[in-house]
This record gives structure tokens, C-alpha cells and sequence, in this order.
């Protein structure tokens, strides 16, 4: 599945990509905020990622930039369960931050969930320590539980708190951004 936004393109990642992968993402203030990544982040980690046999009912994309440095792999965006729900994660390369991509390539992810997978319900959160990321989910319409759940981050080996959100695309009060066309292309 591939999407496509005014800078972005989302695509799988294929094991070619894993040189670039491996630069993207290898910063420690990245590894910090993820809950499943190891820091350091090697080579390996990013083969055995992309060589992961993946569900096509959660699909992860790798952001692409079409803009500024096309065909440069800027960050990565996708689903995986999670409590038996569906949980959006994302990171970006600190390049990149503060630009509105990170919303961007949500508000598309999203879509091809709801549109092509009929996903409608969607759970996600941020460590504590990581407001921007709230920051993030909120512009893509996601509401705070109220719950803090401590989660273990790979990257720091250890428990740290995190704030949990969830969005419901069924909700005829929820403040989702919808692109007006579809993005996708199969």
C-alpha cells in the first residue's frame, strides 16, 4: 500500500532501504521516544525490521520526502496491535522536525486505514517526556484517555510512563482531518 500528501511519499520499506533506515532513525533523541527500538541502533536492526514478515492488516510506511531532498527516507509511520487494538506509532528524523510531516503523513495513514483496511478505531500514545508527539496525535484528532500506563521502551531499557490517546473515525463529534481525496494507491 502506498499513500501520497503534498511532501510525502509513504511506502513500504524494502531491505534495500535499510542503509538509509539506519541513518533516519539511529539518533538517540528518536530511539528515546520509541517504545520497540534498540539504542544503538545498528544496520541489523533495521534489516531484521524490514525483513520482519509483515500484516496487511497494519501497515507500516516509510516517509519518503518529495521536496525538499526527493526520494530522501525521512521517517516512519504505521500500525501494529496492540491490546488487540489498532495503535498508530510514528517517528521522524530530527531534520525534520517542526514542519507539520509527522501530522501530514498521519492524516494519510489514517485514511488508507479507514478507506482500504475499514479500520475506524485507533489507539496510540507518547512517553511523558515527549509532549510534541501529543501534540501530533491531537492535531490528527486523537482524544486523551486520561489513562498513564507505564510502557517498556527498548531504547532506554526501562518503564516509562506513557500518556494514552484513541480516536474514533465513527464519532460524529471527533475533529478528525480527512484529506478530500483519497491518497491511495494500491
Amino acid at each position: 500500500m502506498f499513500a501520497i500528501t503534498d511532501r510525502l511519499l509513504l511506502r513500504p520499506g524494502w531491505i534495500e532501504d535499510a542503509p538509509e533506515l539506519t541513518e533516519a532513525i539511529a539518533h538517540k533523541s528518536v530511539i528515546r521516544n520509541l517504545a520497540q527500538a534498540p539504542w544503538p541502533y545498528r544496520l541489523e536492526d533495521a534489516e531484521g525490521f524490514l525483513l520482519a514478515e509483515q500484516d496487511p492488516y497494519l501497515p507500516n510506511f516509510q516517509m519518503i520526502d518529495r521536496v525538499e531532498r526527493p526520494g530522501r527516507m525521512i521517517g516512519g509511520i504505521g500500525f501494529h496491535e496492540q491490546d488487540g487494538e489498532v495503535e498508530l506509532g510514528y517517528w521522524l528524523t530530527p531534520d525534520y522536525w517542526g514542519r507539520g510531516l509527522t501530522t501530514e503523513a498521519g492524516i494519510a495513514a489514517i485514511d488508507a486505514a479507514r478507506i482500504a483496511l475499514g479500520h475506524r478505531h485507533f489507539v496510540s500514545g507518547h512517553f511523558v517526556d515527549n509532549p510534541a508527539s501529543g501534540n501530533v496525535l491531537c492535531k490528527l484528532g486523537f482524544r486523551p484517555t486520561g489513562r498513564v500506563e507505564p510502557r517498556f521502551s527498548r531504547g532506554r531499557g526501562h518503564d516509562v510512563d506513557c500518556v494514552l490517546y484513541e480516536l474514533d473515525t465513527e464519532d460524529d463529534t471527533a475533529d478528525i482531518p480527512v484529506r478530500m481525496e483519497p491518497a491511495l494507491a494500491a
